[in-house]
């Protein structure tokens, strides 16, 4: 697996440790995680997929930071906040969220607790 995340990050290596500290603190708060890597993402699920990383371009070019990674999960709800940079409702119900995160240090409480939160709808869900 360590060899898939590191192809994954291979042209982003500054972004990486965002994603470490993202994946070990997601680790301790979901312990069941199971993680699938593709070309475009990371998924972390339980019984299904709670959130993502990938390298969505969720801002414009212009607005984005030199270092970045996008975190994106889904909840019952649409969330207002700043941080939130895009949210859409593919399903009623159902609203994935983009953040995008710049340094290890924004992986913080509130957005660790919306990710908790996205993996307890996903475990509710049948």
């Amino acid at each position: 697996m360590e060899d898939e995340i590191y192809y994954f990050f291979r042209e982003h290596m500054d972004a990486l440790p965002i994603y470490e500290r993202l994946e070990a603190e997601l680790r301790t708060q979901v312990p069941e995680m199971r993680i699938k890597v593709s070309k475009t993402q990371i998924g972390f699920s339980n019984r299904r997929v709670f959130g993502e990383v990938s390298f969505l371009p969720v801002r414009k070019a212009k607005e984005r930071p030199p270092v970045w990674l996008t975190v994106t999960f889904g909840l019952a709800c649409r969330l207002e906040s700043e941080r939130i940079d895009g949210a859409v409702e593919p399903y009623p119900n159902r609203w994935t969220h983009h953040v995008m995160v710049s340094c290890p240090e924004e992986i913080d409480e509130e957005l660790l607790g919306w990710m908790k939160e996205a993996a307890d709808f996903s475990a509710a869900k049948r």
